[in-house]
C-alpha cells in the first residue's frame, strides 16, 4: 500500500501516471495490432473489426461499474486506514466480476449478429464482425476480473504490477496476431477470427498472471473466497458509485454506434476510416486519461482521510497538466495525420476519411481532457451521478441531432465532426460547473 495522503501531489501524479499510461497503451495496442493485420483483408474486415470493437465500449461500461466502485471505496478505506473494509470491497467486487463475466459471455454470443446488423454498412461487414465478436467475447468477459484486480491495486496507490501484466498481455497478443490472422508460420490464416482469438488468449494469460501476483505478493488486499458470498449492503455500496460511471461508458457506446449508423450511407471505407482514426485518437488521449486515473486514486485516499485542501490541490494540478498535454497533442494531430494512418490502410478513400476525422476531432482534445479530469474527481469524491448527467446531456445534444441530420439529403460527413466539437465543449463546461458544486457540498464538511 502507498500512502497518497502525504507528500507532493504532483510527484504522486508524475510517478503513477506514466505507469498507468504504459499499461493503457499496451491495451490500446491490442486493438491497433488487430487492425494492422486485419487491414490486409480489405475494407470490409477493417470496418467489421472497428464496428465490432465498439461493442467493447458497452462491455467497458459494465466493467467500469465494478472498477470505479472498487477503486473509490478501496481508496476511501485506505485513507481511513481501514484495511478490513478494503478487503471486503475487493472480494465482493471479485464475486460480482465472476457473475458479470458469465452473463457477458452468454449474452454476447447470442446478440453478436443482431448488433452487427444494426451498425454495419453491408452483409460482408456483418459476417466478418460477427465472427470477430464471437472469438473476442472471452476477452471481454474476463475484463471484469482483470479490471477489478487492477482497480484494487490503484486504490491502494500501487500501479506497477498492473503495467507489467498488461505488457505481458499485449506481448502475447502481438506474437499471436500475425500467426492466427495471417497464418504466419502455420500457413493457416484464420482472418478476423484469429484477431479475436489472439486477444482472448492474451487476456486469459493476463488474468492468470494477476491472480498469481495477488496470491504471492499482495498483502494489503488479498483474495479471500470466503468473502465472495454476496452481501447486499456491499453490492449496493459498489453499485451506487459504479452504476453512474458505467452509464457514462454506455452513453459513449451509444454515441459511437450512432456515428457508425450515420456513416453507413457513405460506405465501408467511411466506417473503416473512422474505425482507424478513433483508435488512434484513443491512443493520443491516453496521457491525459492516465493522469486523471492517478488523480482519482489520490483524491479518493484524501477524501477518506478528510484532507479537503489536498483534494482541491489534486484537481488543480491534474487539470493544468492535462490541458498542457492535450494542447500538445492537438498540434500533433493537426500535423500530417496521414502519416499515422498509412500503416493501417493504403486505400485513398479510407485515409481521406481518417485524416478528416483526426484533424477535426483533435480540436476536442482540450475539452475532452477536462471531462476526464472531472470524471475522475467525481469518482474520488464518491459521487458519480454528475458524470452521468453531463454525459446524458451530450447524448441528447449529439446523437439525436446527428440521426436527424443523417436522414437529410444534403447530409455531409463533416457535419458529424462539427456537431461533436460543439457538444464536447458543452459537456466540458457542464462538468466543470457540476464539479464546482460538488466541491462546495462535499469538501467543506471535511475540515470541520
Amino acid at each position: 500500500m502507498k500512502d497518497l495522503t502525504q507528500g507532493s501531489v504532483v510527484r504522486h501524479i508524475s510517478t503513477m501516471a506514466p505507469q498507468i499510461f504504459a499499461g493503457m497503451i499496451m491495451i490500446m495496442l491490442c486493438g491497433l495490432i488487430d487492425l494492422y493485420f486485419v487491414s490486409g483483408l480489405g475494407d470490409a474486415a477493417i470496418a467489421a473489426v472497428g464496428a465490432a470493437g465498439n461493442a467493447g465500449f458497452l462491455i467497458n461500461a459494465l466493467t467500469q461499474v465494478l472498477s470505479v466502485g472498487s477503486v473509490t471505496l478501496i481508496s476511501h478505506a485506505v485513507g481511513r486506514k481501514d484495511q478490513a473494509d478494503a478487503n471486503l470491497v475487493f472480494n465482493q467486487s471479485l464475486g460480482l466480476s465472476a457473475v458479470c463475466g458469465i452473463v457477458t459471455l452468454i449474452a454476447g454470443s447470442i446478440l453478436a449478429r443482431s448488433y452487427m446488423r444494426s451498425v454495419a454498412a453491408d452483409d460482408a461487414v456483418v459476417e466478418a464482425g460477427t465472427t470477430y465478436l464471437l472469438w473476442f467475447m472471452p476477452a471481454l468477459a474476463l475484463q471484469f476480473a482483470l479490471l477489478v484486480m487492477a482497480s484494487a491495486l490503484r486504490g491502494t496507490g500501487i500501479v506497477r504490477p498492473t503495467m507489467i501484466v498488461q505488457t505481458i498481455t499485449v506481448t502475447i497478443n502481438m506474437i499471436l496476431a500475425p500467426v492466427l490472422i495471417a497464418g504466419w508460420i502455420t500457413g493457416r490464416a484464420l482472418g478476423v477470427a484469429g484477431a479475436g482469438l489472439a486477444s482472448s488468449i492474451a487476456v486469459v494469460a493476463g488474468v492468470v498472471t494477476m491472480w498469481i501476483y495477488f496470491h504471492r505478493s499482495e498483502h494489503y488486499v488479498a483474495i479471500n473466497h470466503e468473502l465472495w458470498r454476496p452481501q447486499v449492503a456491499q453490492w449496493k455500496r459498489i453499485l451506487n458509485i459504479g452504476l453512474p460511471a458505467g452509464g457514462e461508458f454506455a452513453i459513449m457506446f451509444v454515441n459511437m454506434a450512432v456515428i457508425y449508423y450515420a456513416l453507413g450511407g457513405f460506405g465501408a471505407a467511411a466506417q473503416a476510416g473512422f474505425g482507424i482514426g478513433s483508435r488512434l485518437l484513443g491512443v493520443i488521449q491516453l496521457p491525459a486519461i492516465s493522469m486523471a486515473f492517478a488523480a482519482g486514486a489520490i483524491a479518493g485516499q484524501n477524501v477518506g482521510a478528510g484532507n479537503s485542501e489536498r483534494v482541491r490541490e489534486t484537481f488543480k494540478s491534474v487539470l493544468l497538466l492535462g490541458t498542457a498535454v492535450m494542447m500538445a497533442f492537438t498540434i500533433l494531430a493537426q500535423w500530417k495525420p496521414e502519416l499515422l494512418l498509412g500503416g493501417f490502410t493504403k486505400d485513398p478513400e479510407t485515409i481521406a476519411i481518417g485524416v478528416l476525422f483526426l484533424r477535426m476531432i483533435s480540436l476536442n482534445l482540450v475539452a475532452q481532457g477536462m471531462i476526464f479530469v472531472c470524471s475522475s474527481m467525481f469518482q474520488g469524491l464518491g459521487n458519480t451521478k454528475p458524470v452521468l448527467l453531463s454525459s446524458g446531456a451530450r447524448l441528447m445534444t449529439y446523437a439525436l441531432p446527428l440521426i436527424w441530420l443523417s436522414a437529410r439529403p444534403d447530409f455531409r460527413i463533416e457535419q458529424v465532426w462539427y456537431l461533436s466539437i460543439a457538444t464536447t465543449t458543452l459537456q466540458a463546461v457542464l462538468s466543470l460547473w457540476l464539479l464546482r458544486l460538488e466541491f462546495r457540498k462535499r469538501l467543506v464538511p471535511l475540515v470541520q
